[in-house]
């Protein structure tokens, strides 16, 4: 009994070790993953490491951690350009003619506007702290960082809001109207919940355009991920190494927004069938 159970799990193990062999040759970055890990495999057991691998896993750490500093700025970014886009998207959508003139004036201003002039801007105009009466605190520049990222991403979060709600039908207005339900009713329980569907794809893209953004924040003297490799180029002096850790800065940046455009293709493709 138990020999069957074994001889009827065999072809099953093969043929998933075949769909993952199929799947491994047929996405190219996954097998350059895999290339990658082998060859730092190799250098391990042999011990014949470059010199310039070498000082990279000695920098890894820090990289790692400016990679965070990375990830947190664009999370608060996009958390403060959510929630401000969402109410600049309500605005636009308001029957007051003044009020969707202010808002469409705010989406075009930040849509439009340079990403590295708002930080620079965000950077040198606010006070470097904040005093009230006798207490003072410190305004780090990784949050004015933040802020200068979060005005474009809130103006393209307005935008997207309003066309997430002006895609819904007027049909289904009409529907619930017709059934009693107040427009504040219809609103929150039929307009909102598809609004999330259509808007989830295009967020994601956005946060992984605020991600590739934060590369910015290098250049106000925030301590990233870049401007940690531009220490260690700085630091090593040598030239093998400077083009090592530079590539390995892309494949960090990469390998953190390539699966959300993967995931955020699906949703794209799974939403158009319904």
């Amino acid at each position: 009994m138990a020999s069957d159970i074994v001889l009827a799990a065999r072809p099953a193990a093969r043929r998933g070790l075949g769909r993952l062999a199929r799947a491994l040759i047929s996405d190219p970055w996954a097998l350059a993953a895999l290339g990658l890990a082998a060859l730092a495999l190799y250098w391990s057991a042999t011990g014949s490491a470059p010199e310039a691998a070498r000082q990279l896993w000695h920098w890894w750490p820090g990289l790692l951690r400016g990679l965070g500093m990375n990830v947190r700025i664009s999370l608060l970014a996009m958390a403060l350009g959510t929630g401000l886009g969402l109410l600049v998207g309500a605005l636009s959508l308001s029957p007051a003619g003044p009020m969707r003139a202010l808002a469409r004036l705010y989406v075009q201003a930040f849509r439009n506007a340079p990403i590295l002039v708002l930080v620079y801007f965000t950077t040198y105009v606010f006070p470097f702290e904040i005093a009230i009466g006798g207490w003072s605190a410190p305004f780090e520049d990784w949050t004015k960082v933040v802020i200068g990222l979060a005005l474009p991403a809130s103006a393209n979060v307005a935008e997207i809001f309003r066309g997430a709600v002006q895609s819904i039908p007027g049909a289904q207005w009409e529907a619930g109207l017709s059934l009693g339900y107040t427009r504040a009713q219809i609103y929150r329980a039929v307009v909102l919940p598809q609004c999330l569907r259509r808007m989830l794809a295009p967020w994601m893209s956005l946060y992984a355009s605020i991600t590739m953004s934060t590369s910015l924040a290098s250049l106000v003297g925030v301590h990233d991920l870049v401007d940690t490799a531009t220490v260690a180029s700085n630091t090593v002096a040598r030239t093998d190494f400077t083009v090592l850790i530079y590539f390995t800065l892309l494949a960090m940046f990469f390998a953190y927004c390539y699966p959300i455009a993967r995931l955020t293709r699906h949703l794209e493709r799974r939403y158009a069938r319904h």
